[in-house]
């Protein structure tokens, strides 16, 4: 196998563990494990090949992105998906995309398992809203993915590698390190071909809610539940809330592997990770809002 250590995707960072995960999703040639250091960084592995000109073969080009069910309007279909989904609309969308092989853009971004007020489904954690008028998560894909050259296998191996020269782009909307300090006013900066493959790693995590209904007057408090969000109880806080945890493992997985381990690993049984390869985990840390204008959605990590 050839491999390559990826310093560009470090295991602590949000971001580059789940376009790690995205690469094997992209190409299932790909495997992946993360190295034993104090900070663990991704290993991609191939049988034979470069995984860096690997994954530059399969890299999507606007074309495919562009065609994908979670695009606003699909097909040229009736129903044009934005920020705000109706019911009936989401239903439509997900009946017409069953058969199609990108059909986890729609589940692991909206669900009719939980429905509010208005009749609109529910978003993703990993779904949050964009500034401005780029609200529709597939919007800003597609924006950021113009950044990259097709197939090119220099800007990929940069990033990975970590020596790549960030863009302007709010990017998918959750990696913390685009905001600069209060004083910083020159935009927000990300590394696209990481939000490329961050955006195809949200396939292993599907959402779904509560089966609750606010039209007839229900509610829940967490109404999306994604794959890897656990309800937590927050001592600093004194109330529970939502985390998203991942694992570093050191055997080399593809992406069924991949889904494998993350259905038996327990967050909360340490003494069971190494059974499973498991040698170091973290959670989510929110962004704290400035102020009640700030509505920035961003994760940073916590190691547990």
């Amino acid at each position: 196998m050839a491999s390559v250590s990826c310093r560009g995707l470090p295991a602590s960072w949000i971001n580059g563990w789940l376009a790690a995960v995205g690469a094997t999703v992209l190409d299932s040639r790909l495997r992946l494990h993360w190295t034993a250091d104090a900070t663990p960084v991704a290993v991609l592995s191939a049988d034979g090949d470069d995984p860096i000109d690997v994954l530059a073969t399969s890299w999507p080009n606007a074309k495919m992105l562009q065609e994908l069910p979670l695009a606003s309007n699909w097909r040229n279909g009736k129903n044009v998906l934005e920020r705000k989904v109706p019911l009936e609309a989401f239903e439509s969308r997900a009946r017409a995309a069953r058969r199609h092989p990108q059909s986890w853009t729609l589940s692991s971004t909206l669900t009719d398992l939980h429905v509010d007020k208005q009749g609109e489904v529910a978003h993703a954690p990993f779904d949050p809203a964009g500034p401005g008028t780029i609200k529709w998560l597939h919007h800003r894909l597609l924006k950021v993915h113009g950044h990259v050259k097709e197939s090119s296998s220099c800007r990929i191996g940069d990033s990975l590698l970590g020596r790549s020269v960030r863009v302007n782009d709010n990017g998918l909307g959750f990696d913390h390190s685009r905001i600069g300090s209060q004083a910083d006013f020159t935009g927000r900066w990300v590394d696209p071909v990481i939000e490329v493959l961050a955006f195809f790693g949200l396939a292993l995590f599907p959402v779904r809610g509560r089966g609750t209904d606010g039209r007839l007057g229900s509610s829940a408090r967490f109404s999306a539940l994604q794959r890897g969000w656990r309800t937590v109880e927050s001592r600093r806080e004194g109330r529970s809330e939502v985390r998203f945890m991942w694992p570093a493992w050191c055997q080399g997985l593809d992406r069924f592997g991949i889904d494998a381990l993350l259905d038996v690993w327990q967050p909360g049984r340490r003494y069971a990770w190494s059974r499973i390869g498991v040698h170091a985990a973290w959670k989510i840390v929110r962004y704290q809002p400035r102020g009640s204008g700030d509505r920035t959605t961003a994760f940073g990590s916590e190691h547990l």
